[in-house]
């Protein structure tokens, strides 16, 4: 290496002396032991939760490398908001590489230099280090001022609740002090140091460099510099040790908790629930108390950034329902530290009164699954949200209209209370005999489900389906009255012992049966029947057998067996994705297809697909009243007839859950759209197609 190479490095603790240097060890070994103890104290922490009923560790390599593509990838940040995920990954990629530069500086001086007597810090590393270092610090400082300009120049109303505290104003001030006087500390060396050697290679540095010609400009003089860079070296510094020592104690943490919350995390939260152990007795049902949640819902609420999207995508908290899923988890944080503060124990859960959170706010979850879908560190609201149903259950405190709805359940297998051997009547209308699943083999078992069996709008939706399977010729077969309600919703209201019952039933009804496949009507039918029946000992089939009918009638569109040509229909239409079906299912194509097929002209909304808004029926809503402005279902018929490109145009409100059927037909009356938009099932829009293909070939 040339002499010139050779010196092309900067001076480490320049002017700060060995008494300094000292004193500098001193304060980090001392940072790092506070930060250390206070990690230890949050890890001894989450050790007093109960019990976690999914292995949350296995294979931990794969989900230490999932946890850090996610982390590194932005991606649930870019979701919805692409400012937010630029700002994060600006900052992330920013800090991260910060914090690698300042390691490797580290192993330069205090392992590779008194092991060897070089360094290996000088010549072109320098140069490449110098550029990169200033480079990613740049986007880092931009990342942290734009996210102080939407937190209070354009002052985003979610970024701002009941749990934002000074805490969040000082991680931020930090954070930006941090990136600032970073540069400030190079500028005011690059200047200072000019009085002795020759500086120019430093202009690799940029930012730097910049900053050392702002100084100048100020009219700071290379002696000035000189004499200051000892106490600008030393604020810096000392900013960083304390941000390392107060890391574990303050929302910085979320560095590492929503790390170790990506690691964690199970693919299928929400969509399957843990189940309740055999031998707990009814007052360990829920949690009574605050370490009766298991140590990852522990890690839940601290991994918690109070960005506010579970807030904005909430359907409960825009209908003006007592629901906010990040306060439900910010409250039973801030009650646990309460607690181990040595504060007053009150309920977790309760119906009015003191406690921590009130029944109805739980009651107001439809259990959409848009809160998990849309937050960045992959909390699970609606398993915790369950469990605090189900003590709600144990303590007989559930709402009333529930209540008896539940009855209908446990008495008649249905929510209507209707006798069961009216389940069948639905087939009643129909010019042909629909085949008993239990009579014969066939290819597939029909789980029709409660609302097309016993609501007379949703029996349309049945009777249509049946004549889409005759025109195609399938092999399929129902339960007749041996079929009860699948229980999805049942379950998500806190009735794990009801639910059991019910799959112990169905399980039996449909193991009597010769089939290959099971397809259901209802998208909530189709996620217990697929993601939790599976789980119980009595249920004999497993996911992959598992069927919503939009599925198996698409195959059947694709392979001719209805007939279409694609320009049966001519009406503008827009498609809602039901909650269950893709949200939870990703079954997002099907349905489209088939609208395709029919020859409508099919216009989306803007919020679709997993971002699609919830009607307002599951998780019980439809069982409930709530006093709402606007109605969840009136709020997506707007959105249908205002905010899609066709507007107005749109005639036909297509829909592939009965759920969905019932929610948007009360909020077409209630909304007053009845003479603006027809809600239509899925399965009418295709038999009418079907109908109308097959007179024209009889032409």
């Amino acid at each position: 290496m040339s002499l010139a190479l050779q010196t092309t490095t900067r001076p480490t603790f320049w002017r700060i002396g060995p008494v300094g240097k000292v004193l500098f060890y001193y304060l980090a070994a001392l940072a790092i032991l506070v930060f250390l103890y206070g990690v230890y104290g949050r890890v001894a922490r989450y050790t007093r939760g109960s019990e976690d009923p999914f292995d949350r560790l296995d294979d931990l390599p794969e989900r230490v490398f999932d946890a850090a593509r996610l982390a590194l990838s932005n991606r649930k940040q870019l979701d919805r908001d692409a400012v937010a995920g630029v700002m994060h990954a600006f900052v992330v990629w920013g800090f991260l590489t910060l914090l690698i530069g300042t390691t490797i500086l580290g192993i330069d001086m205090d392992l590779y230099r008194p092991l060897t007597g070089e360094s290996f810090f000088v010549g072109e590393f320098y140069l490449s280090y110098s550029f990169v270092m200033d480079a990613m610090g740049l986007l880092f400082v931009v990342g942290v001022g734009v996210a102080l300009w939407r937190r209070y120049g354009r002052r985003m109303e979610r970024l701002h609740d009941r749990h934002t505290s000074r805490e969040d104003d000082l991680f931020l001030a930090a954070l930006f002090v941090l990136g600032v006087g970073g540069y400030l500390t190079e500028g005011v060396r690059i200047l200072g140091t000019s009085t002795v050697r020759d500086v120019s290679f430093e202009t690799i540095s940029f930012v730097g460099w910049f900053v050392r010609d702002l100084l100048l400009l100020a009219g700071v003089t290379p002696q000035q510099a000189a004499a200051a860079y000892p106490f600008v070296w030393w604020s810096h510094s000392l900013v960083a040790l304390w941000f390392i020592a107060w890391i574990p104690y303050a929302k910085p943490f979320h560095m590492f908790s929503s790390f170790a919350n990506l690691v964690a995390r199970d693919e299928k939260a929400g969509v399957r629930l843990p189940r309740v152990p055999e031998d707990a007795a009814p007052e360990d049902i829920g949690p009574s108390e605050i370490d009766d949640f298991s140590w990852k819902q522990l890690l839940d609420h601290d991994a918690c950034t109070k960005c506010g999207r579970c807030s904005d995508v909430c359907p409960a908290k825009a209908a003006g329902r007592p629901l906010d899923p990040r306060n439900v988890i910010l409250d039973l944080k801030e009650y646990r530290e309460q607690r181990d503060a040595g504060g007053e124990e009150v309920p977790i859960i309760a119906d009015g009164g003191s406690s921590v959170i009130d029944a109805r706010t739980m009651e107001s979850c439809m259990s959409c699954m848009a809160c998990m879908d849309a937050c960045p560190v992959d909390i699970e609201h609606v398993t915790q949200f369950t469990e605090l149903n189900r003590r709600l259950t144990e303590s007989g405190e559930m709402d009333e209209h529930v209540q008896d709805a539940m009855m209908n359940v446990f008495q008649h297998g249905n929510t209507f209370g209707d006798p069961e051997r009216k389940r069948p009547d639905w087939t009643d209308e129909l010019d042909f005999e629909v085949p008993d699943a239990r009579d014969q083999p066939v290819e597939y078992l029909w789980y029709v489900g409660d609302y097309p069996s016993y609501d007379e709008r949703n029996k349309r939706v049945a009777r249509a389906l049946a004549r889409v399977f005759e025109a195609a010729g399938v092999e399929y077969g129902i339960l007749y009255e041996a079929e009860q309600t699948a229980g999805n919703d049942v379950r998500r209201v806190g009735e794990e012992g009801l639910y059991e019952m019910l799959v112990e039933d169905n399980a039996v009804a449909i193991g009597d049966c010769e089939f290959d496949s099971i397809v259901t009507t209802d998208p909530h039918a189709y996620n217990t029947f697929k993601n939790e029946y599976p789980e119980f000992e009595d249920c004999e089939w497993d996911e992959s057998s598992v069927f919503h009918y939009t599925q198996v009638v698409a195959d059947l569109a694709e392979a001719g067996s209805l007939g279409l040509s694609g320009d049966e229909l001519d009406y503008t239409v827009t498609y809602h994705d039901p909650c269950h079906l893709g949200r939870y299912n990703d079954v997002f194509e099907a349905p489209r297809d088939l609208v395709d097929a029919t020859g409508c002209d099919r216009y989306e909304m803007p919020r679709n697909r997993d971002d699609s808004f919830c009607c307002g029926g599951g998780g019980g809503g439809l069982w409930m009243d709530f006093d709402e402005d606007p109605k969840p279902s009136e709020e997506r018929l707007r959105e249908a007839l205002e905010d899609t490109d066709a507007g107005e145009r749109v005639e036909k409100f297509v829909v592939a859950c009965p759920m969905c059927m019932t929610m948007y037909e009360d909020g077409r009356k209630t909304g007053g759209y009845e003479d603006d938009i027809e809600i239509i099932g899925l399965t009418e829009l295709l038999a009418e197609a079907v109908e109308r293909g097959n007179s024209t070939s009889a032409l």
